[in-house]
């Protein structure tokens, strides 16, 4: 095996002599651009920005991941108006054949995996290989393994994550390569290791293999019947009792996340906070690797507007006023196109967008129906809030909740829910926000991402004080405003009635007065939130850091 690729698919850069070392990344869905559908939120967009960063600072990194061919799903809206979920078929001609095939062993059959290659020099990113089952050797169910990201059936799921990571060490294999560090980006890819440890050993794969939990929860953590495993071929033919030797597993159940952190060298959460979280939740099991921390961040290059960028380097508040109307008024036709009302680029607005979960609270501000009718009817401070984001497809509850604000929204023309929440979106959301609200219950959010570049676009975050947000309180407290913290052990409803008034609170008596009352202190505000944002939470830094942090031994 050799520590360089093939011609046809090195870097095409001479590599930063402090990032070196050969990398492969595994990860299941990587948001690189709009047009490549093959990401489902924040995991994905942490690992496109990596990504480019990794190329912007000439590493030595490439990424491993699965091309759907329906990719997450397509939102939309109804007849009705409410949530519709569509499985398109996506077409990417910018992707080259590699020519590699090779079986994997699913179920007891062979089934056919073939790799596709992103070059670096399409959207400027380290060389990424996409895997799909989706070729005519196969039959229908196994073609349909690399459909749809995270699969409803949990047997589909187990599929999908042994395509990622036996296939992935299979086409290291078929590319001859053999890379100084193999870094798990979530245990999705687990499945590898069983390829390399009757190769390898336990030591010598300890001494390669690197993993980043994203998880602060001990009972959100992937775990199956060994034996469901095994008939599906997980461990790649190994016996039982060499896979409990291997992995110091006893009984049949099988926590991915538990075995990665048994077998990596090195491990690290996504933020400080869940970076402590993470050592406390696994600190009473034995054979765990040290965990660490490494603050998500995003990249500055692709996200950031250059017109409002120039504005705050030349401190020119008028220039950044203006150029803030604008971006508003280019997510106001967004709202007009998808929902008739027309909004005013004036007018304070805030925006709540992100994937519907329970924890993430989507409808927390509209819990009380007599205040939020108050706010919306504002005359002195008017507001316009808009809300986006997408629900698991088979998560009802999330649904529900999306609809809900759906047809809450009917009532009042200041506020809007929009569908297709996507890179384009996103940016379009970030661009056009006063205030990013951001309302997790404490302690569940391991990081999150989107506030970071809301914020490199002039936006004030607005958020409880979890994941990210409490380190960037504590390197610029004037840029943010954080909910207190309250007991997170108390029943979920009485910390969402707390988060509420204090919420209210902080809305009614900080942020419209200052926005309102003083708009060139708001811009200042907007002026130093932009500018202590970076480098810190710039992904530049954040792929630095897993250089020295866990990848250089």
């Amino acid at each position: 095996m050799s520590n360089k690729l093939p011609q046809a698919f090195r870097h095409p850069y001479a590599f930063n002599p402090n990032f070196e070392t050969s990398v492969a990344y595994f990860c299941m869905e990587y948001a690189i651009d709009q047009s490549l559908k093959i990401y489902s939120g924040g995991l994905g967009f942490l690992a496109g920005s990596h990504m480019r960063s990794a190329f912007d600072q000439k590493q030595n990194l490439i990424g491993i991941g699965i091309l759907w061919k329906y990719g997450y799903y397509d939102q939309f809206k109804k007849e009705d108006r409410k949530m519709g979920v569509l499985f398109q078929e996506k077409l990417y001609h910018f992707l080259e054949d590699t020519n590699i095939k090779f079986t994997i062993k699913i179920a007891g059959n062979d089934v056919w995996v073939k790799a596709y290659y992103l070059n670096p020099k399409t959207f400027g990113t380290a060389p990424l290989f996409l895997l799909s089952t989706d070729v005519p050797e196969n039959d229908y169910l196994a073609r349909s393994t690399t459909f749809k990201l995270y699969d409803s059936d949990p047997k589909a799921k187990i599929a999908q994550c042994m395509v990622l990571g036996l296939g992935g060490a299979k086409l290291l294999e078929e590319l001859n390569y053999d890379p100084e560090v193999y870094h798990f980006n979530e245990a999705h890819a687990l499945s590898a290791v069983f390829n390399w440890l009757p190769k390898m050993g336990k030591e010598k794969l300890k001494e390669k293999l690197v993993f980043t939990t994203h998880t602060p929860e001990e009972a959100g953590n992937e775990k199956h019947d060994l034996n469901i495993l095994r008939e599906l071929g997980f461990f790649n033919g190994l016996p039982t009792e060499r896979v409990r030797e291997f992995t110091n597993t006893d009984g049949f159940e099988f926590n991915h996340s538990l075995v990665a952190l048994k077998l990596a060298r090195k491990a690290n959460g996504v933020s400080k906070l869940h970076g402590e979280v993470a050592q406390e939740m696994w600190a009473h099991y034995e054979g765990i690797c040290p965990i660490t921390h490494i603050t998500n961040a995003q990249n500055k290059k692709y996200w950031a507007d250059e017109r409002i960028e120039k504005a705050r380097q030349d401190n020119d508040l008028n220039a950044l006023k203006a150029r803030k109307r604008e971006m508003k008024q280019y997510l106001f036709d967004e709202v007009a196109n998808q929902t008739g009302k027309l909004f005013n680029p004036d007018v304070f607005t805030m925006v709540w967008a992100r994937r519907f979960a329970e924890y993430k609270r989507a409808d927390l501000i509209t819990r009380d129906a007599e205040r939020f009718e108050e706010l919306m009817k504002n005359s002195k401070y008017p507001v316009q809030i808009i809300f986006a984001g997408k629900p698991y497809p088979m998560d009802y509850n999330a649904i529900r909740t999306y609809d809900f604000l759906v047809e809450l929204s009917h009532k009042y023309k200041n506020m809007s829910v929009l569908a297709g929440y996507e890179l384009h979106l996103s940016n379009k959301l970030k661009d056009g926000s006063d205030v990013w609200l951001n309302n997790p219950r404490v302690t569940r959010e391991a990081s999150g991402t989107s506030g970071m570049t809301a914020a490199m676009n002039g936006s004030i975050n607005f958020s409880t004080n979890d994941g990210w947000i409490r380190e960037f309180e504590e390197i610029s407290p004037e840029s943010v405003y954080t909910l207190p913290i309250i007991d997170h052990t108390l029943p979920h409803y009485d910390q969402d009635k707390m988060d509420l008034a204090n919420l209210y609170k902080i809305l009614e008596n900080e942020i419209l007065p200052l926005y309102y009352g003083d708009n060139d202190a708001w811009f200042r505000k907007v002026h130093k939130s932009m500018s202590d944002v970076v480098p810190f939470f710039d992904s530049d830094r954040m792929a630095s850091d897993y250089y020295t942090e866990l990848y250089n031994i």
